[in-house]
C-alpha cells in the first residue's frame, strides 16, 4: 500500500503546466546525463524530446506573464514539486556520487 501524499498545493492552471513541463524536462535531462550508464540512442531521443518540452516550457512561462502572473512563488512550487517526485527526478540531473554510475 502506497503512503498517502500530501495534496498539492493550490496552482493556477498556468503554474500547473509550468511545473509538468519543468518536470518533463527534468525526466529528459537525467536521461542525456553523460555521468550515467546508458546508450547513446537512448541519449538522443530524449535530447530530441527536449527541444520540444523546452519549448512548452518556455510557453507555459510566456502565458503566465501574458496572464499577469508575473511572480513564480517559490514555497509554493517547491512544495508541488516534492509532492510531484521531483527531488528524486531532479537528482538523475546532477552527478551520482563517486563510484556509482
Amino acid at each position: 500500500m502506497l503512503p498517502d501524499l500530501p495534496p498539492l498545493p493550490a496552482l493556477t492552471r498556468a503554474e500547473g503546466e509550468l511545473i509538468d513541463r519543468y518536470l518533463e524536462a527534468v525526466d529528459l535531462l537525467g536521461r542525456i546525463n553523460p555521468a550515467r550508464p546508458g546508450d547513446t540512442y537512448h541519449g538522443l531521443r530524449a535530447a530530441q524530446a527536449l527541444v520540444r518540452k523546452a519549448a512548452e516550457l518556455r510557453d507555459a512561462l510566456a502565458l503566465m506573464h501574458r496572464r499577469g502572473e508575473t511572480e513564480l512563488h517559490g514555497d509554493t512550487l517547491a512544495r508541488a514539486l516534492r509532492v510531484l517526485d521531483g527531488e528524486r527526478r531532479a537528482a538523475r540531473v546532477a552527478l551520482p556520487p563517486d563510484g556509482v554510475g
